[in-house]
């Protein structure tokens, strides 16, 4: 099994980004709640970066990483 080391350029963008529209309007992409990243997840990401960001998110978040973003956060 390939083990791929994460993007620390794409790392950095999840805690800076902010959601540029919607309900969560200006919230920091890693601060966004499970429950409205499942919410694209069901009903598909947006196109482009945006989209594959927010994928990057829920994925982190579900799998229980999100710490790997702390050392990140603090550095903002």
């Amino acid at each position: 099994m390939e083990m791929t080391t994460p993007n620390p350029e794409l790392l950095k963008q999840l805690v800076v980004m902010k959601m540029p529209f919607g309900k969560y309007k200006d919230v920091v992409l890693c601060d966004l709640p499970v429950s409205y990243l499942e919410w694209f997840q069901r009903k598909g990401f947006p196109q482009g970066k945006l989209g594959m960001l927010l994928e990057t998110m829920l994925v982190i978040k579900m799998n229980g990483l999100s710490a790997l973003l702390d050392p990140l956060k603090n550095k903002r």
